[in-house]
């Protein structure tokens, strides 16, 4: 008789289209270029002397052809008043999921996640323990085969005999809708030294918002950006975020932030903030700018501890994500973590998506010593 078993064989990596290939490639590029379609182009050209990505057969024109017929980039009027390629909204989701795959890895969608709580009630997602049925409890929570099986202990399996003390429910969880508010700072230090901080930063938001907007419906993500000022800006915005010459109001970007959470209904509210440097900038009452770049002005940065007491007092948490690891600049993050009871991470360019959505996945709330 022949026998049952596995058989193990090599694994071989799906062969990709030339198209994918160039797609996957297309789609990091024009997130550096803040989505500059020419200048995206142009580097893979360059990629493509290198590296021999085309071929006789399927050449950069096609591959540009491609994009155009697959809905990827389409005509649109500039500023200016002339016409020109751009990418469309479909590259821009493409780039968001792209994103979310990348940092966090792949996740199915669903209909109504949310942040899981310690407590147990009538929530919504079955926590796999059961408890006596009570008046009151929704006739659905009932188990009914757990309940069936307790009649047949009961009573015997002779004729069905169902009684209310043989009835059980389902314990369940609450989940806890969220609001949260991502602050990315576009100050020039964000490019400083050759060091690409902002795409890191876009992809973080990029990915964040996909999280949201897939698994999370029933939450609320507002980004925002700042410099010398603070401003809104729109998921769809994400892949076109440039640094400017600006220094860093964290103030401003906190007030912002702290206005946004006051208008949402959520119990559960926090504030992420993506920097890599010390607050340096002050709006003053009469519109004029204080700014001062060298060390930690006190001026400065004990307006930004107040504005951090101010949310511990109405409860929203701030994370710190230092995405650069300067002694000096520790000393500001730990005490504006201290007066917000918040959370911060020192972290360099690769781990801040993870630990972002580590922190988002877990929601838990702890100090740091």
């Amino acid at each position: 008789m022949p026998k049952k078993g596995f058989t193990f064989t090599q694994y071989k990596k799906p062969e990709q289209s030339i198209f994918d290939v160039l797609f996957d490639i297309f789609q990091e590029v024009i997130t550096h270029t803040s989505g500059d379609l020419d200048e995206a182009l142009d580097w893979i050209k360059e990629l493509d002397k290198e590296y021999k990505l085309t071929s006789d057969e399927y050449t950069l024109d096609d591959f540009i052809e491609d994009l155009k017929k697959k809905g990827y980039i389409q005509e649109e009027i500039k500023p200016n008043g002339t016409s020109g390629m751009a990418i469309s909204s479909k590259t821009e989701r493409a780039i968001r999921k792209r994103a979310l795959d990348q940092i966090f890895g792949k996740l199915k969608r669903s209909t109504q996640g949310n942040h899981k709580t310690k407590y147990r009630g009538q929530g919504d997602e079955s926590s796999g323990e059961f408890r006596k049925y009570q008046y009151g409890d929704e006739l659905e929570r009932i188990s009914m085969t757990e309940s069936l099986k307790n009649a047949q202990i009961n009573h015997g399996i002779g004729e069905l005999h169902l009684t209310e003390n043989d009835l059980v429910v389902e314990e369940t969880m609450f989940k806890a809708q969220m609001s949260t508010v991502l602050m990315i700072d576009i100050s020039h230090s964000m490019i400083l030294y050759g060091e690409d901080r902002i795409t890191p930063a876009k992809k973080v938001a990029m990915a964040l918002a996909e999280l949201i907007t897939t698994r999370y419906p029933k939450d609320t993500l507002d980004i925002l950006v700042f410099g010398n000022d603070a401003w809104p800006i729109a998921i769809k915005d994400l892949p076109y975020l440039q640094v400017g010459p600006y220094h860093t109001n964290t103030v401003a970007g906190l007030q912002l932030a702290m206005d946004i959470l006051r208008r949402k209904r959520n119990t559960n509210k926090q504030i992420f903030m993506i920097t890599d440097g010390k607050p340096s900038c002050l709006k003053l009452s009469d519109g004029q700018y204080y700014k001062n770049s060298n060390g930690l002005d006190p001026s400065i940065v004990n307006k930004c501890y107040m504005m951090a007491q101010q949310a511990r007092k109405i409860h929203i948490p701030i994370t710190t994500f230092m995405i650069a690891q300067d002694p000096y600049l520790m000393q500001f993050v730990n005490a504006f973590t201290q007066a917000n009871q918040g959370k911060a991470f020192y972290t360099g360019l690769k781990g801040l998506g993870e630990m972002i959505f580590e922190d988002y996945e877990s929601n838990r709330k702890k100090k740091i010593r």
